[in-house]
């Protein structure tokens, strides 16, 4: 008998998995173009929530969470849910502050001067390298001692 056993359902096919590309590359597409139109504050929200849908598409399908034991989909989910929750508590902490520069940030000096001798429109370019010449006599592929 070998040690391989025959599954008691199918998981998926290439059918699932082709209608699920598709899904995944319509929301490619969608994120693309919402990208490029300003939302506003609501930026942040639709991209997270496309990524979202994205991310359950990929758990459910290619990490087989919708064939897999009930406790396994549990795990992912209180993953999602502590995401949510880190994300949360960020745009709160984000929100809330009035200067995003941290508070032991050194307040930076006015800019100087630049010096002329570091001003690249004054500074004479430096002069190209130049192989030094082979000496007299010297011809390809001659040593000394042969």
């Amino acid at each position: 008998m070998s040690a391989h056993t025959e599954h008691s359902h199918a998981h998926g096919g290439p059918a699932v998995y082709t209608a699920n590309l598709i899904g995944l590359l319509i929301l490619t597409g969608i994120t693309v173009g919402a990208s490029r139109i300003d939302f506003g504050p609501a930026n942040t929200v639709i991209a997270l929530s496309i990524a979202t849908v994205k991310a359950v598409l990929v758990g459910l399908f290619f990490m087989h969470l919708k064939w897999d034991k009930s406790v396994n989909a549990i795990i992912a989910l209180a993953g999602f849910l502590f995401l949510g929750i880190f994300l949360m508590f960020d745009l709160i902490d984000l929100n809330n502050r009035r200067d995003p520069l941290p508070r032991n940030t050194p307040v930076l000096a006015a800019p100087t001067a630049v010096p002329e001798s570091m001003n690249p429109l004054t500074t004479p370019a430096p002069k190209p390298w130049v192989a030094p010449a082979k000496p007299v006599g010297e011809a390809e592929g001659e040593h000394e001692g042969h």
